[in-house]
């Protein structure tokens, strides 16, 4: 297994002195928690929705020089202008600045696939991929994934599993150790627990309190997962038991506690 341990390329990022504290985004927690986050050779956000993954790896996506919606560093198209000016805010240390890169988030593949499709100035790369509206999401996906991020690159990937079965969440992590082996860094934002089961992975869980470093089996979505696997009857029972609508208890608890 290749050390995931060290960071090639990105070491660090941190809010710079005089950052908003008030408003979206800067008022999350995990936002406000932006200090001297320190990276590894695979870096993983964790944490439930609305805690921040994909607003801080947007922001360091931007701030790295990439598209807001997607791509390599020149590769540039806008759909919507949603992103946030954190990125404006951060302050990144390098251990070297990579000569490559891509940020790849499946919210917004298929804009970044008809993108490539319809650009006359992007043939060279419809020429790689001249089929990625033809495929399935994740077969494109897993294509571009298998083509552009090779060794020696900066690689930022939000959420990638909507776009993949477990199977491909498997194929994906492969691509992962074999790059990282090559000398590549990783920063994934994702919901998977299998992709966060990469080992030596530096895993952030984002919460209501803030961001933190977390051991894979002490993350809520770990755990979530693993109680209802085990024990999948009880689990649904519990959920959807009827309740009384003045008694909240039950629809307020975490199922992952009863196990």
């Amino acid at each position: 297994m290749p050390s995931t341990d060290q960071p090639r390329f990105l070491r660090t990022i941190g809010l710079r002195d005089g950052a908003p504290t008030a408003g979206y985004p800067y008022a999350l927690p995990a936002v406000r928690g932006l200090d001297r986050l320190v990276f590894a050779g695979v870096t993983v956000f964790a944490g439930d929705n609305g805690t921040g993954k994909s607003t801080i790896i947007e922001a360091l996506a931007v701030a790295c020089g990439f598209n807001a919606e997607g791509g390599g560093r020149n590769l540039r198209f806008e759909t919507q202008a949603t992103h946030s000016e954190l990125w404006r805010h951060l302050e990144l240390r390098w251990t070297k600045r990579p000569s490559w890169g891509w940020f790849l988030r499946a919210e917004t593949f298929y804009g970044m696939a008809s993108h490539i499709a319809n650009d006359d100035g992007l043939r060279p790369l419809r020429e790689i991929f001249p089929e990625l509206h033809a495929r399935s999401h994740g077969q494109s996906f897993l294509e571009l994934i298998d083509s552009r991020f090779m060794d020696q690159g900066l690689y930022l990937m939000d959420e990638p599993e909507s776009a993949l079965s477990i199977q491909g969440q498997l194929q994906l992590l492969r691509i992962i150790h074999d790059a990282v082996g090559a000398g590549a860094q990783f920063v994934v934002a994702t919901h998977s627990p299998l992709l966060m089961s990469l080992p030596g992975a530096l895993i952030y869980e984002l919460s209501d309190d803030g961001i933190a470093r977390a051991d894979y089996d002490d993350v809520r979505a770990v755990a979530l997962w693993r109680a209802f696997l085990a024990a999948p009857a009880r689990m649904l029972d519990r959920l959807l038991a009827e309740t009384d609508p003045d008694d909240d208890r039950e629809a307020d608890a975490d199922p992952a506690d009863e196990r």
